[in-house]
């Protein structure tokens, strides 16, 4: 009989890893201000990852956009793409390419600075 010792973040602390990352922190620094370790913030991204795709492949169907905005951001894994050797998984490692597409009718709004903004209380 085979015991699995399964230990989960809490849904407060799960929700803190995904907003630090959110938000542009590495994963070095969200495993510092959140005090997870780095593999559980990865695996936290895989998981959180796989969601949004279920979720976008079940409900992003016939869209009725008239405008798209398209951009992309490129990144790299492990070391940028001239330092890559062939032993290397050029799959897994180098120059890292994310592509965006954004409806600029429906998209959320943030409120203008001043206006309601976030920074509108500190002016």
């Amino acid at each position: 009989m085979v015991i699995e010792m399964v230990n989960r973040l809490s849904l407060a602390r799960r929700t803190q890893v995904i907003n630090c990352l959110v938000e542009g922190n590495s994963i070095r620094s969200t495993e510092r201000l959140t005090n997870t370790h780095r593999d559980t913030v990865m695996r936290l991204m895989v998981e959180v990852g796989q969601g949004c795709a279920t979720l976008m492949n079940q409900e992003m169907r016939d869209l009725s956009c008239e405008r798209i905005q398209v951009d992309e951001i490129w990144s790299y894994v492990q070391k940028k793409q001239a330092r890559v050797t062939p032993q290397d998984n050029r799959a897994r490692v180098g120059d890292m390419w994310t592509f965006v597409a954004l409806d600029p009718d429906t998209k959320p709004r943030r409120p203008k600075e001043g206006k309601g903004g976030p920074m509108s209380k500190h002016l």
